[in-house]
């Protein structure tokens, strides 16, 4: 006999609160739309066949070819031992010789994974970072788990979720967000959420997991790891919440994590672009986004169970958001931040440092490096390309210091500026009479000598020439 419609709604609230949709303080009853409960069924259902077809994950995720994979992937990103200090060019002969165990143990359970290292860096706004840095072979299991799960969670992802994702970038989150203000949409809901990573709710995020995932033993993995102390000064500290920073797995949990704040403003048809905890939301005027602000922080702060920092989050005109590196000008125009172009010329003043001691030729290595990084990532910037002329002016000063103060004496100089065809009576003008090395880096005729072909004979790859193409 065919089910009423009545009754297909009462089994759709069954399976919906079992999702934990209708406990929600922050959404009325009149909020709920038939189209919100058909959207959170159809996520019910495919998280179901998910959880039905990943009942023997953990043997994909030990299987040699996997492993193989997240060791080459661990090797090419390289960096610093854990805590049993075992370095990178260790990991492949311990991997070719323990694979096979590595193998029993995480499928017999008995893998235990060691304490992450605490590292702390120092942030580009000012304070400090925490990073966890796990051994090198948590970071193959890690890298073994991220590539598995991978596959059935990033389908799910909104198209609005940009970081930590295969063949989504930064690039991507600002072409779009520059729609959205092209449309019209100038005012930025701009939310912060304080100490992302060290705030996780693990129980949280293992009911989540729960959902999507049939391999109990690769649940009870996953919450070891987030369970694992953190090393400092050889004292072990106990972790009750947050997913460090610096584990393969890391990444992969934040974007499941936050595909709960995706989702809802999916579902409230917001406009809205997110990289890793780094959200931007796109409305018509700031009124429209006080409301959005307002509502928002109570679903993050009572559903995810996340802070909100208040302090940093606003709504503001685009113009004064800085996001990933950029800002967005009215009419959907691209510039690099002026923040971004500050800390490019601090890495500059650090490279180009008169005291440092190197070659003038490594001097100029380093800094192509810094500049083609920096280039491919800002090059999609289509605002105040003039800036970066200047800037290359700058450089090209700073270089001249750095060479001339190389020279020394005054004789040396004078002996340099002569090879490069200056005037006996000027190149004495200049040695004698500057002063600073400063000043004597702009003086017309150290200018011209120390020109534009001078740099490109010795191999300087200017910024804006890159920025402009």
């Amino acid at each position: 006999m065919s089910k009423s419609r009545k009754q297909q709604q009462n089994e759709e609230v069954v399976q919906l609160r079992l999702f934990d949709y209708f406990n929600e303080p922050y959404l009325s009853e009149a909020g709920r739309t038939g189209q919100d409960k058909r959207y959170g069924v159809e996520l019910l259902s495919q998280l179901e066949k998910n959880r039905i077809s990943t009942e023997h994950l953990l043997e994909a995720i030990v299987d040699y070819g996997n492993l193989v994979k997240a060791y080459q992937r661990v090797y090419q990103n390289g960096g610093k031992g854990g805590v049993d200090k075992m370095e990178i060019k260790d990991l492949r002969e311990w991997f070719g010789h323990n694979h096979k165990e590595l193998q029993r143990t995480i499928l017999a359970e008995q893998y235990q994974p060691s304490a992450v290292k605490k590292v702390m860096i120092p942030k580009a706004s000012g304070g400090q970072r925490m990073l966890g840095i796990p051994t090198l072979k948590d970071r193959l299991v890690q890298q073994s788990i991220h590539q598995q799960l991978s596959l059935y969670y990033d389908p799910l992802f909104s198209e609005s979720s940009f970081g930590f994702r295969p063949g989504r970038s930064a690039r991507q989150a600002i072409i779009q967000s520059s729609k959205y203000v092209s449309s019209g949409k100038e005012w930025v809901v701009d939310i912060d959420l304080e100490k992302f990573f060290d705030k996780v709710n693990h129980d949280r995020l293992m009911q989540r997991l729960s959902k999507g995932i049939g391999d109990k033993r690769l649940l009870r993995l996953i919450k070891t790891y987030l369970r694992t102390g953190i090393m400092e000064g050889g004292l072990v500290e106990q972790r009750i919440s947050g997913t460090p920073q610096g584990s393969p797995l890391s990444p992969l949990l934040s974007n499941i994590v936050l595909d709960e704040l995706d989702k809802e403003l999916e579902k409230r048809g917001h406009s809205f672009c997110r990289y890793a905890d780094d959200c931007n939301i796109y409305v018509n005027s700031k009124k429209a986004g006080e409301r959005v602000m307002e509502s928002l922080i109570k679903f993050i702060e009572q559903k995810l169970k996340l802070k909100v920092n208040r302090q940093k989050s606003g709504v503001r005109h685009c113009s004064e958001v800085k996001f990933l590196g950029y800002t967005l000008l009215p009419g959907g125009g691209i510039r690099v931040s002026d923040t971004s172009i500050k800390r490019l010329k601090d890495k500059i003043r650090k490279t180009t440092k008169r005291n440092r001691g190197v070659s003038f030729t490594q001097v100029i290595k380093e800094l192509n490096t810094q500049l083609r990084g920096w280039a491919n990532y800002f090059k999609v910037a289509d605002r105040w390309l003039s800036t970066f002329r200047s800037i290359d002016g700058w450089i090209r000063r700073k270089l001249r210091c750095y060479r001339l103060k190389q020279l020394g004496r005054k004789y040396t100089i004078f002996k340099f500026l002569r090879k490069l065809g200056v005037p006996e009576n000027k190149g004495w003008s200049v040695v004698l009479y500057s002063g600073s090395w400063w000043n004597m880096s702009n003086k017309q005729a150290v200018n011209k000598a120390m020109g534009l072909e001078w740099f490109a004979r010795n191999g300087l790859q200017p910024l804006s020439p890159q920025m402009e193409r």
